[in-house]
């Protein structure tokens, strides 16, 4: 796969396969009324969330230096628009590891990506 695909495109995907492993593994856990699926799943899927999370794995050198690369790309991208409510540092943080794992998944690196997750989740 090509690294250089437009780190944006990548972060878009990515935010849409992490989400889906969340679900899941919230759904696994028990829960079953949406509400509390919802308040749930804003833990983990928010960019306040998404970013202590990459924070843990970048300290705990869970990364590769290639996966590094690709979280980098993600954060330096260029712009300066972020969600309400988040400041643009947070945001470029969960960006990266949105990029990281649509980059993943466009490489059929799915392996990988159960990894990180689990790492996340604490399963």
């Amino acid at each position: 796969m090509n690294k250089e695909i437009n780190v944006l495109a990548l972060a878009y995907l990515g935010d849409a396969v992490y989400e889906i492993y969340i679900r899941k593994y919230l759904i696994n856990k028990g829960i079953i009324k949406v509400k509390e699926l919802q308040a749930e799943a804003i833990k983990f899927v928010g960019a306040k969330g998404q970013a202590m999370y990459l924070k843990e794995l970048i300290n705990n050198n869970f990364l590769t230096k290639e996966e590094l690369d690709i979280v980098n790309r993600g954060r330096n991208h260029k712009g300066s628009r972020h969600p309400k409510g988040t400041d643009i540092v947070t945001y470029k943080y969960a960006t990266g590891l949105e990029s990281l794992i649509g980059y993943l998944y466009l490489s059929n690196k799915t392996d990988r990506i159960d990894e990180i997750m689990k790492e996340i989740i604490g399963d």
